[in-house]
């Protein structure tokens, strides 16, 4: 199965604490890593998973707050020193570029790598990053700053070849990348031997969705509808939702509430507020709304599972 994982460095929300530590997470997309916000000591959280630095090459910022983003001067400092040379790329509403050329021009002079800032609009979803197998969509959220989530969506997979009937029917290597591709094949005496004989599907794109940090928006609903993994901030306790309306934040229950109404598979909670020393209470919330909930915890890795395409008949 090839790699849709979701590893947490960090999930508290602005304060560190023994318990937590701030925003940060890998995507790792089949062996492709992106970094979702970098929060202070994500670099150390980030040695943990044994993940390979060298394949990290984007990094998202949803917003600019310190807790997000307090963490890149360290991280790209340390793939000076271990000789990074691939270019870095760095994508954030706009004015995370300003702030940061001084203080690398500072300390970070003499890089052996360029890092070159991309900036994107909070208004509305815009694709901001695409390769081969994976597709980066903004979502545009409510926060006391420009702040936008983002969406992963695994391009299709190529379907599979049934060796024992390739084998079978003498199919040339030349023609593999075509079968895989859905075509039939045709033998030298001009028999047509159709793709469905010689492949089965592959499994269905995956598809993960990052919300942190935005007070509870109905309207985000659509566009994450039936993705395979929310993650949805859960600052508060339903007990504080004046406290969440106010700092724009969520509570756990409307995060479930979210979740309910995108249809989504499986929903994990995560930006606890110091507070709580013990965030069952949030979980118990949420469980009330969307029985598929998860905290998120550090060190955590969930693997978004493939499903396979459901029969015609």
């Amino acid at each position: 199965m090839e790699k849709f994982d979701i590893h947490i460095l960090g999930c508290g929300a602005a304060l560190p604490t023994t318990r937590h530590f701030s925003a940060s997470q890998i995507v790792n997309v089949r062996d492709k890593l992106f970094m979702i916000d970098c929060g202070e000591g994500a670099q150390m959280q980030l040695r943990k998973t044994h993940l390979k630095f060298s394949r990290l090459n984007h990094i998202f910022i949803s917003h600019l707050h310190g807790d997000h983003c307090f963490g890149l001067f360290g991280l790209i400092s340390t793939f000076g020193l271990l000789g990074r040379t691939a270019d870095l790329h760095i994508y954030s509403p706009y004015g995370l570029e300003g702030l940061f050329r001084p203080v690398l021009e500072a300390f970070c002079h003499h890089l052996p790598y360029e890092v070159f800032f991309h900036t994107f609009g909070t208004t509305e979803p815009v694709v901001i990053c695409e390769d081969r197998s994976v597709v980066i969509t903004t979502i545009p959220l409510r926060h006391r700053v420009p702040c936008c989530g983002f969406l992963f969506r695994e391009k299709p997979r190529q379907n599979h070849i049934i060796r024992e009937m390739v084998d079978f029917y003498q199919v040339p290597i030349s023609w593999m990348h075509r079968i895989k591709n859905g075509e039939d094949y045709v033998t030298p005496e001009g028999e047509i031997i159709s793709n469905d004989r010689l492949t089965k599907p592959a499994s269905m794109p995956r598809s993960y969705a990052y919300c942190s940090d935005t007070m509870y928006d109905p309207e985000i609903v659509e566009q994450i509808k039936g993705i395979d993994l929310l993650f949805h901030e859960a600052t508060f306790a339903d007990g504080e939702r004046g406290r969440a309306r106010e700092t724009y934040h969520s509570t756990a229950s409307q995060a479930a509430a979210i979740a309910q109404a995108a249809e989504v598979k499986q929903l994990l909670l995560g930006h606890f507020s110091a507070r709580y020393e013990d965030e069952t209470i949030l979980l118990r919330e949420a469980l009330k709304e969307f029985p598929e909930t998860l905290l998120a915890r550090e060190g955590m890795c969930i693997v978004v599972r493939d499903i396979l395409p459901q029969s015609k008949s």
